[in-house]
């Protein structure tokens, strides 16, 4: 599995309501990717010191969007759009 595919997986839990098994798909993982997705789903659980401290690592501002904008900017940012096959 590629790191995208592994990442792409995470939005498709999130999608699902499936917070743990995002989760899992991005503890671990020190690339800015995963890291930044950690952040996100640290504050969609309401941790806030928790989300903060892996925005920190990943490098980025706390975001200030709502969840579902700053998922919105995740996915462009992190996902390239899937080709016509």
């Amino acid at each position: 599995m590629t790191n995208e595919d592994r990442l792409r997986l995470v939005f498709n839990h999130l999608d699902a309501g499936e917070w743990e098994k995002a989760h899992t798909l991005v503890d671990g993982y020190p690339d800015l990717p995963s890291t930044h997705l950690h952040a996100h789903l640290h504050r969609i659980e309401g941790d806030e010191w928790n989300a903060r401290y892996w925005y920190q690592k990943a490098g980025v501002p706390f975001s200030e969007l709502s969840i579902s904008k700053e998922r919105a900017k995740l996915q462009k940012l992190y996902l390239s759009p899937l080709q016509d096959q």
